[in-house]
């Protein structure tokens, strides 16, 4: 059984670090998920304090994966029509380019320049000139790679301490 829980826990980890930059999947609570796997090993591999501080962090990280974006953005002059663009962009970069064949495998071009590309449209159409609309862009993409960053770090974090713990005794 125990063996088997180990496949699992590794299956979900590779699909959490694919979720950290799919925003379809919710890259760090599966990966935290594998985690509690391990609870269901015999003996169980991690005390529940340990647990309960890496879940809290998931809900941290969770957290700040939404509020970065939209400070990243405001904080280079961005506003609600940015945020909104950021927004859709990134859901027409993963889906819709894809689906036509304009850019790249699976929309990894399109989750980095679809929310570059939507802050920016929406910040035109919102009456901003180029360069202030441009700005307010990076701002967005500032604030996506480090929502991502925090994400797959988080997301390493829980790797490793799953291969620390489902090794630390013999499989049953």
């Amino acid at each position: 059984m125990d063996v088997i829980l180990l496949v699992l826990g590794i299956i979900l980890l590779v699909v959490g670090f694919v979720g950290c930059i799919l925003p379809i999947l919710p890259g760090q609570a599966v990966a935290f998920i594998s985690l509690i796997l391990l609870q269901f090993m015999d003996p169980p591999r991690m005390s529940s304090d340990t647990i309960w501080t890496l879940a809290g962090i998931m809900v941290l990280v969770t957290a700040l994966d939404y509020i970065v974006p939209i400070y990243g953005t405001k904080k280079f002059g961005g506003t609600k029509r940015g945020v909104w663009g950021s927004t859709i962009g990134l859901i027409f970069g993963i889906f819709i380019l894809p689906s036509i064949v304009l850019i790249g495998p699976f929309g990894v071009f399109g989750i980095i320049l679809g929310p570059f590309v939507g802050a920016y449209i929406g910040e035109a159409t919102g009456g901003r000139d180029s360069k202030e609309a441009f700005i307010a862009a990076i701002g967005s993409f500032i604030g996506f790679l480090t929502g991502t960053f925090l994400k797959l770090v988080y997301s390493g974090v829980c790797a490793f301490y799953f291969f620390k713990y489902a090794f630390s005794q013999p499989l049953i």
